[in-house]
């Protein structure tokens, strides 16, 4: 009977913090790695090949933002990819819906539509961003990164100023 009675407790204790892990997971904050060069020198400042690296950064994802779709210039913001579903990125957002925007790479002037973002790498060079692929819908965006957990000689808070102004503007 104590064995039995054991596993029962255990086996309801694994399925109760396994609740509460997918509850958080899903509604509150998230940890997600970061993949390639394109946020670098922010994220993976180390990463010369397009394979990565066994040192990717991994970063603490708050989603609160997504309630009234509250961002800011500067946020770096996670967000499924317009273009593949299955695909995620971690890029910076630039302008916000209603702004007007200079791009360089092309000379032109627009205006972000309503529900809409524009969103660059730090890393203009190797960073497929709304430069590639236009504004990004509100709806796509998964949350906003707060810290890098990991690896232990990079945690700390991310700021939401790029570390250098980015191209577009």
């Amino acid at each position: 009977m104590g064995t039995t009675s054991f596993l029962w407790n255990f086996s309801k204790k694994f399925v109760t913090f396994g609740l509460i892990t997918v509850t958080i997971s899903d509604r509150y904050v998230t940890v997600v790695p970061v993949r390639g060069g394109s946020m670098s020198p922010t994220f993976n400042p180390k990463t010369t090949s397009s394979i990565g690296n066994i040192s990717d950064d991994y970063v603490l994802v708050e989603k609160f933002c997504l309630n009234k779709y509250k961002f800011s210039h500067g946020d770096v913001v996670v967000f499924r990819s317009p273009l593949n579903h299955k695909e995620t990125h971690i890029k910076r957002i630039v302008a916000l819906p209603g702004e007007w925007l200079g791009t360089r790479h092309n000379h032109d002037v627009l205006k972000i539509p309503e529900g809409h973002c524009w969103v660059e790498g730090d890393n203009a060079a190797s960073s497929m961003d709304s430069k590639s692929i236009g504004p990004v819908v509100l709806g796509l965006i998964k949350g906003r990164v707060t810290h890098v957990v990991w690896p232990p000689h990079r945690i700390g808070a991310v700021k939401s100023t790029p570390p250098e102004r980015l191209s577009s503007l």
